[in-house]
């Protein structure tokens, strides 16, 4: 508790993941009060033309209720 999935376009680099990880793992036990090492943290790569498909119906239009952070247009 808890684990993160990030969804994102492929084309990072490993470090900048890397990043990515350990920024969101070291606020999330800022902020939620939890040790590092109960934290996970999964990457999925979508392509641009499977977005809308695997990530924004399902995970965006389909949660509206469980978002705190939508994207804008």
């Amino acid at each position: 508790m808890p684990h993160i999935i990030i969804k994102l376009y492929p084309g990072r680099s490993n470090e900048q993941k890397r990043k990515l990880t350990q920024a969101i793992v070291d606020d999330v036990v800022s902020i939620a009060n939890c040790e590092a090492k109960s934290v996970s943290v999964a990457i999925e790569e979508i392509n641009p033309e499977d977005w809308a498909d695997k990530v924004y119906k399902p995970d965006i239009l389909g949660n509206k209720d469980k978002l705190y952070k939508e994207p804008c247009e």
